[in-house]
């Protein structure tokens, strides 16, 4: 079983099963946003191939067990084994399907925060521009917030949508469950935004009191499945929902088209909001990188304890090289425990500081004012600290 020293070490024990994206031999901190696949990736794809090749157009049947076995690995990190989940490309596709559902002529407000990601952000705005009333609730300070955004609500408001980590910050946001607690008892739909917390914060729903919400995630980033493996969880009473925007996959297996001629059917389960025809691929490779997180004992737990130690390591060296404040800072308020998976340093010039450590090869991204250094646990400890480092002498020269 892998443990946190067999990381820390030079030769990291797990950057051997990386070695198509040469992690041993690259600075990628870019980890927050994209971080790279195993090897056993490519198995996944070529195994798409194959059983396409072979099958044809019959291949469905086997992909769609991918699409099972893609669900199923989710359920296992969402401790959710009796829930539902649509699959999606994206989670655009996924929310453009939920916000369809919702009865906006009736209840046209929707409560938000002013810190989501662009999915959100985007397409809240130009629901705005149509007349649905969206309530912006400041971030800061983000220890009161889910209570904030709780006092938003009224009888008017269809949705709440929110993040579980912020992804400019790092931030985690604290008080999710009372905020469930104040959307149920109104019937207002709560939305958790969990993608920038799967794969480096333990997300069990049970645990966190979000059994009756829906919770969107993906695999781009900690997860390591990469692009196409989105996914909505549904809680029970989404069954009676009826989404507008609606493919021709979510009649598979519906018979409501004899119980209610003339009524477009829906199938039941996560499948009542799926799409229509998919590039299949995605499911096989992801799910063979789940079986791999499961081969190599990498938990949702144990993947915090390497993050908390990762995030830590890269504080404490950008701490020492005492850099300019007003040219680099970081939140020293935020306790280690109250981030997610990646360390957010506030910039006069985030893009320029991005450009220039990439120039000196060093991966990072930046958003914002925010640049930030997203570790990932095939990286030992000196390459996080040579990529610290780095920004120290990009900045003094």
């Amino acid at each position: 079983m892998t443990t946190l020293d067999d990381l820390r070490a030079d030769h990291n024990a797990l950057a051997a099963h990386y070695t198509r994206f040469a992690v041993a031999d690259r600075l990628l901190l870019s980890g927050h946003s994209h971080q790279a696949w195993p090897d056993v990736a490519e198995e996944g794809l070529l195994e798409s191939f194959a059983d396409a090749a072979r099958d044809v157009d019959v291949k469905w049947e086997r992909a769609f067990a991918k699409a099972d076995e893609l669900r199923a690995g989710f359920r296992l990190l969402l401790g959710d084994p009796h829930g539902e989940y649509a699959l999606g490309a994206s989670t655009h596709d996924l929310v453009l399907r939920f916000l369809s559902a919702m009865e906006l002529p009736r209840r046209p407000r929707l409560v938000t925060t002013d810190g989501e990601f662009h999915t959100l952000r985007r397409q809240l705005a130009r629901l705005e521009e149509e007349g649905v009333e969206i309530v912006r609730v400041p971030l800061e300070p983000v220890t009161t917030l889910a209570e904030r955004v709780a006092g938003e609500v009224n009888d008017d408001t269809a949705a709440v949508l929110v993040s579980a980590v912020l992804f400019e910050t790092s931030r985690l946001v604290p008080g999710l469950a009372h905020l469930a607690d104040v959307c149920r008892g109104r019937s207002i739909e709560l939305v958790v935004d969990a993608y920038h917390a799967l794969g480096v914060v333990p997300f069990a729903l049970h645990d966190l009191g979000l059994t009756n919400a829906w919770v969107l995630g993906g695999g781009y980033k900690y997860l390591q499945l990469g692009e196409g493996n989105c996914f909505l969880r549904l809680p029970a009473h989404a069954q009676e929902l009826r989404p507008v925007i609606t493919g021709w996959y979510a009649e598979f297996g519906a018979l409501a088209d004899e119980r209610h001629p003339g009524r477009v059917p829906y199938a039941i389960g996560g499948d009542r909001f799926a799409g229509a025809t998919y590039d299949p691929a995605s499911h096989y490779r992801g799910a063979r990188v789940q079986r791999f997180f499961a081969e190599q004992g990498l938990t949702p737990e144990f993947l915090r304890e390497v993050s908390q130690h990762q995030v830590g390591l890269l504080a404490s060296v950008f701490d020492s090289l005492g850099l300019p404040e007003d040219v680099v800072t970081r939140d020293r308020s935020v306790e280690l425990e109250r981030l997610g998976g990646f360390l957010s340093l506030r910039c006069a010039d985030a893009a320029g500081l991005q450009a220039a450590l990439a120039t000196e090869g060093v991966r990072t991204d930046s958003r914002g004012p925010y640049l930030r250094f997203g570790p990932a646990p095939y990286l030992s400890d000196t390459q996080l600290e040579t990529a610290m480092r780095t920004l120290g002498k990009v900045i003094t020269g």
